[in-house]
Formats: C-alpha cells, sequence, structure tokens
C-alpha cells in the first residue's frame, strides 16, 4: 500500500476509515523491521497523524489499531521525533494508564475494581508495547519520561500486581526495566524516592507464589507440582532485571540489609524451582545468579541457613541444596558449545568465589566436588573432563576476565594458598594470577581462613617428588639431548644461545626479568641491584 497515500487520506477521513486504512497498513508490515530510508519523512507525518487521531476521543478498537501502527513505526529510530515530545509521551502514557493523577490509578488507590474490557486491556498494552520501542529507541523519549515522572506511573501500576493480566504485567516491569537500565538517575528515583526494590520484591514474592515459613525461609517446592508456567516465568525474569539495575550500587543500611535477605531467599526458591522447558530453567536461573551477584555478600548466608532433614554434620548441619544447584549451572555453562563465557560464566564463578572466600561450608562443599584429593597425577591438570580440568583450561583462555575469574575461583577454593594452587593447577597455569597478585614468590593472599586442611592421598604422596611443578604432572622422562655431546660442543650450544639472548635483549625483543622480594616482577638488573635488607633474623 502506498505511505503517501495513506497519509494523505489520514488526514480527511472519519474513525472508521482510519481505522480500516491503518489495518492494511498493519498487515503488510508487522513483520518490518528494515525500513525504506527515502519514505522516512512520509512515515514521521504517520507518526504525526497518527498521534493526531489517538489524541482525540476514539473507540477503544480504533486506539488499539492506531498503536500498533506506531509500534510499527518505533521500530524504526530515525522517526520518532513526534513521539519523543511531552505532548507524545503523555497521550501513550495516558492509553498505559502511568501518567500520575490518572483516573486508573486513582482506583487502584482507593481499592476499588478498575473493570476494563478486552479491548480497552489491549490497548494498554499496546500502548505499554510502544512506550518500549520508544524508550528503547528515543534519548529525547528518555528524558520526557524524566520530566513527566513516568516512573511513578509504573511503582503504581507495581502496587496492583495481584490483579494484573500478563501482559500488561510483563510490559510493565519491561518498561522499568528498560527506564532504569537507560537512565541512572530514574534508578535513583525508583530506589530512594518510589521503594521500587520493596515493590519488585513483593511482584516476585507473589509469581513465584513464595509461602513464608520463618523470617527469611520460603516453603520448599512441592516435588509433585507441576512446573513453573511459561508466562509466570516471563514475568519473573522481567522483575529480576530491574531489580538488578535497581541493587547495582549498594546504600547500605538496616532496611537495605532485610530487604536483600528477602531477595536471597526468594532467589533460593527461584533456584529450587523448574519451568516448562530447560532452557527456561536455565535462563531465570542466570537472571537469578546475576541478581545475587549484586546483594552484599553477608546476605548469601541465607541460601544455606535452612533446615536439611538428617543434617550435614561435616558442612556443620547446612542446606546446600541451592550451592549445588549453582554447581550444575556452572557445570552446565562450561560445557555448552559455542558459549559466551563473559556472560554466561563469569557471573556464577564470581558468585561461587565470593560464596567461598567468606563462608566456610560453601568453600568445603565446592571444594570436595571441584578439586578432590588428587590420586592421578600422571595427566596434566588441563588435560581431561573433570571439572578441575575445565575450570584449569579456563586459566589460559584469551578472555583476560575469563582467565582471572576462574584463576580466583581455584585460588579461593585453595585458601588463597599458593602451594595448593599449584598442587593442582601446575606453576604454567597459574602464572598469571601469581603476576597479577604479587605472590610469584608463593605465600597467601590476604584473606583469613580456618585451619582445617585436606589431606593428601597415598598415591599424591608417592608421586610428589617426580611431578613438574611447572606442568603439575609426572612426565615420562625425555631422552638428554646433550648426552652424546662432548664438552666442547656443549661450550659451543651454551655460548650460541647466551649470543641469542643477548642479540634479543639490546634488540628489546625480550627483557630478562627477576622475582622481587615481594613476589612482584621487575627488570632483572633491579633484582640484582636491590638485595634484599637483612633484618636479623632467620629465613625460610
Amino acid at each position: 500500500m502506498d505511505l503517501n497515500n495513506i497519509v494523505s487520506q489520514l488526514e480527511n477521513t472519519n474513525e472508521e476509515e482510519t481505522e480500516k486504512l491503518l489495518l492494511q497498513y498493519n498487515r503488510e508490515n508487522s513483520h518490518t523491521f528494515s525500513f525504506d530510508q527515502t519514505e522516512e519523512s512520509l512515515r514521521i507525518k504517520l507518526c504525526q497523524g497518527v498521534l493526531s487521531v489517538l489524541g482525540r476521543q476514539v473507540q477503544p478498537s480504533c486506539q488499539k489499531t492506531c498503536l500498533e501502527t506506531l509500534r510499527i513505526l518505533s521500530r524504526d529510530k530515525r522517526v520518532l521525533g513526534p513521539v519523543a515530545t511531552r505532548e507524545g509521551m503523555l497521550i501513550l502514557g495516558g492509553l498505559a494508564r502511568l501518567n500520575p493523577g490518572e483516573q486508573g490509578d486513582e482506583n487502584h488507590k482507593n481499592g476499588q475494581e478498575d473493570t476494563q474490557s478486552e479491548e480497552e486491556e489491549r490497548v494498554v498494552v499496546e500502548a505499554l508495547k510502544c512506550l518500549c520501542n520508544v524508550v528503547y529507541n528515543s534519548p529525547a523519549a528518555q528524558q520526557v519520561c524524566v520530566d513527566v515522572q513516568l516512573a511513578h506511573g509504573l511503582c503504581a501500576i507495581l502496587h496492583t500486581a495481584r490483579t494484573w493480566h500478563h501482559e500488561v504485567g510483563l510490559f510493565t516491569l519491561r518498561l522499568v526495566f528498560l527506564l532504569s537500565a537507560l537512565r541512572p538517575d530514574v534508578r535513583g528515583v525508583f530506589r530512594r524516592e518510589l521503594h521500587a526494590v520493596r515493590l519488585l520484591t513483593e511482584v516476585l514474592e507473589f509469581t513465584l507464589d513464595v509461602s513464608w515459613v520463618g523470617p527469611y525461609e520460603a516453603a520448599p517446592p512441592d516435588p509433585q507440582a507441576l512446573p513453573m508456567p511459561a508466562e509466570d516465568n516471563e514475568r519473573t525474569m522481567e522483575a529480576l532485571k530491574a531489580l538488578f539495575n535497581l541493587t547495582l550500587s549498594d546504600t547500605g543500611g538496616e532496611e537495605d540489609d532485610h530487604q536483600f535477605r528477602i531477595i536471597a531467599a526468594i532467589l533460593r526458591h527461584l533456584l529450587m524451582l523448574k519451568t516448562e522447558t530447560e532452557d527456561k530453567t536455565e535462563e531465570a536461573h542466570s537472571h537469578a545468579i546475576n541478581l545475587l551477584n549484586n546483594l552484599p555478600v553477608s546476605c548469601l548466608d541465607v541460601l544455606i541457613d535452612v533446615p536439611v532433614q538428617g543434617g550435614l554434620e561435616m558442612y556443620s548441619g547446612k542446606n546446600l541444596d541451592a550451592i549445588q544447584m549453582l554447581i550444575d549451572f556452572m557445570a552446565k555453562r562450561m560445557d555448552k558449545q559455542g558459549s559466551n563465557y563473559k556472560e554466561g560464566l563469569t557471573p556464577v564463578l564470581s558468585l561461587l568465589t565470593e560464596g567461598s572466600r567468606h563462608h566456610r561450608e560453601i568453600r568445603r562443599f565446592i571444594k570436595a566436588q571441584v578439586l578432590p584429593p588428587l590420586k592421578d597425577v600422571k595427566i596434566r591438570p588441563e588435560i581431561g573432563t573433570t571439572t578441575r580440568n575445565k575450570l584449569v583450561r579456563l586459566m589460559t583462555h584469551v578472555d583476560m576476565g575469563v582467565k582471572q575469574t576462574a584463576a580466583e575461583f581455584l585460588f579461593v577454593l585453595c585458601k588463597e594458598s599458593v602451594d595448593n594452587l599449584l598442587k593442582y593447577t601446575g606453576y604454567g597455569n597459574a602464572a598469571g594470577l601469581l603476576v597479577a597478585r604479587g605472590l610469584l614468590a608463593g605465600g597467601r593472599g590476604e584473606t583469613q581462613y580456618s585451619d582445617d586442611e585436606d589431606s593428601d592421598t597415598e598415591e599424591y604422596k608417592s608421586a610428589k617428588p617426580f611431578i613438574n611443578p611447572i606442568t603439575g604432572h609426572v612426565e615420562e622422562p625425555m631422552p638428554n639431548p646433550i648426552e652424546e655431546m662432548t664438552e666442547e660442543q656443549k661450550e659451543y650450544e651454551a655460548q650460541k644461545l647466551v649470543n641469542m639472548f643477548d642479540k634479543l635483549s639490546r634488540q628489546n625483543v625480550i627483557r630478562p626479568m627477576g622475582v622481587m622480594p615481594d613476589g612482584t616482577l621487575a627488570p632483572l638488573e633491579e633484582t640484582l641491584c636491590d638485595p634484599p635488607e637483612d633484618s636479623g633474623s632467620d629465613s625460610d
């Protein structure tokens, strides 16, 4: 259908003809995401025309059709000028029932039932979809949202979560997520003025059907219950994403600590749930893990302070089911072919690292599975299919973030002891971490750990003298290349090697380095010229 014809007719048609005209445009462009640039000015005029119709008193069916047209047009960020104005955003906000002071909000505040026909509800949904597109694609629209205090309207809707129809809730939460992601200043308004963290927590609590049996303890899910419905899962993930944005910075305080512990308890409950598909379950757990990373590490005790039948004496009676879910999630992400480790794996590694660093039971439980006592040391640490083998391989990953996170995780499981880490990984794999932490000379990290120690197996003790500390395994004897050389040949080869290193050094291709007393690397001449001061005490 000719766009020029639509624009010209739109100005001179009645409501019924306008609806028919736009319905045809919507059918032809419902799957259009790439637009003809030569018609850009016409699409801008169409935006203006549609907003003009929406500004009049028209029937809900016509409003819905106009909003569908606007939603299609809002996929093109170059034509959003007419919409990203105060007038345009107020029209959309009013149709979505988000403008402060709107009659719908007053009804909710007064506890009255805000009855809507199915057609009126579709208008609200379409308006919310349009707002999501416009806010995402237009910085000008984001500023208008701040000016008209759209966040206040959104939080008024969050108060009514128990009466939501699915799509109203879904796109309301998505709009909260978008605004809080794109505007840090609005993030502060949501959190400090509007108490959106509490509101979103209540949304999660209701959506996941949480029943409390203790201050921070949710009743375990019924093993016979059906999986969480797809619609509930979708709203849950949008709420988690919005909460992630609002908890990026910790303002502290007792009230926040209480709220964070409630969130941790709800997330523990979510980790124990399954949805209709395995992929959706993994996606929901991924968002839960991202949010757990934002909570203070002191709140992670909520994950394990749950009664467990029979008790686990070796872990002080703590319930580690949620930690097992995190370990399983980590293993699944490591095995995922072609996955983005930085986004998919590092959050769960970071969470397990901090949990292990600050909670002894979590560390011991994870270490028993990830770093069991060594028996077979004939194979290099990075070769094999165990979780330890996969993590050691990640210690030399090309992505610096992945590499550092994996190394830090193993280091914490070894109680930040260099000797223990080298036992499980070999010096070559651990060198990057040791350089970064200034521990090339050995020693420990700064965190204090309990005195419990794992005893070595008899197999490891007998093989230990023959382990190559660089590779971390027992190597097969190699033939000595200089065994049959004469002394003159050995001297010649040695001098040749010295000359090669000297040449590379003078050309600054390589630079000889040494280890300083504090375990950091420095140019060799500095380590030779500045011997450590003799304090007079015996040293190891």
